[in-house]
């Protein structure tokens, strides 16, 4: 049995050395409303720079977490607090996996 599933456009491309996007602009391109990146940003799972008019500036680079979010959201049924928590594990396996073993330190007991 196959499950129908709605095709969804991920931006994944991320030219270097891109300026960064407003609130409207990243919102846009990651396929989401205005409010709910703010919220995102609110909950700690987007980062973004405020400037001095309070704005939010996002880096196009940071459409790959939104993506990252709505895969978890879509297929796992996730609520916020525990995509957090996963995109959190996930940075710190690819952390792991990417550190020469003969380097590894035991993180510290706190």
């Amino acid at each position: 049995m196959t499950r129908g599933r709605v095709a969804v456009r991920y931006p994944l491309l991320v030219v270097p050395h891109t300026p960064p996007l407003s609130l409207a602009s990243f919102a846009d391109r990651a396929g989401l409303h205005p409010e709910l990146i703010a919220r995102l940003v609110a909950l700690g799972l987007v980062p973004a720079t405020v400037d001095a008019a309070g704005q939010l500036w996002f880096s196009p680079a940071d459409l790959a977490v939104i993506a990252r979010i709505r895969r978890l959201r879509s297929d796992l049924s996730l609520n916020y607090a525990a995509i957090g928590l996963v995109l959190d594990l996930l940075d710190r396996i690819h952390q792991l996996e990417n550190t020469p073993p003969g380097s590894r330190r035991p993180p510290p007991w706190t």
